[in-house]
């Protein structure tokens, strides 16, 4: 593993043990060239997956965008890190167990709404509310009133 401070590719290290995901190996690291002290995650990966774009474009899956955007709609959500850890490993072992390398982004997309709207609507809201590129307040009025049980409206009687 490469030294993030010197780039010496001969670390050593020092300490291992199971992340607080479980499904993760934290190691600290010893960098004998410069000192410097640092903390890599090893995580299994059953295949490579290939995500492919609605324009066409392929490229590889990348767990750290996946979780940027989860954590993006659960930002200030009263919901556990731990949990949002175990969301985005479950999210990853689903994907991975399709059978498939290629994945279409819309089936990625599904997913985690489908995920988030388990935990958190609020969050489920904003991630839709870019997945589905929402243009305008009556987006959000539509997609709203698609999660409520069917409401009467009052006649103010």
């Amino acid at each position: 593993m490469r030294c993030p401070f010197c780039g010496n590719i001969d670390t050593q290290v020092k300490d291992s043990r199971p992340a607080e995901d479980h499904v993760s190996i934290r190691r600290r690291r010893f960098c004998p060239a410069c000192g410097g002290r640092f903390t890599t995650y090893e995580r299994v990966q059953l295949r490579d997956l290939v995500v492919i774009k609605s324009n066409g474009r392929r490229e590889d899956f990348d767990r750290d965008k996946l979780e940027r955007s989860v954590r993006m709609a659960l930002q200030k959500r009263p919901i556990e890190p731990e949990r949002i850890d175990q969301m985005i490993s479950g999210i990853v072992r689903r994907l991975e167990s399709m059978g498939e390398t290629d994945i279409p982004s819309k089936a990625i997309g599904e997913i985690v709404m489908e995920t988030l709207a388990r935990i958190d609507t609020v969050a489920y809201v904003r991630f839709a509310s870019v997945y589905k590129n929402f243009q305008a307040a009556d987006d959000f009025d539509k997609f709203v009133s698609e999660l409520r049980p069917d409401v009467k409206p009052e006649d103010g009687a």
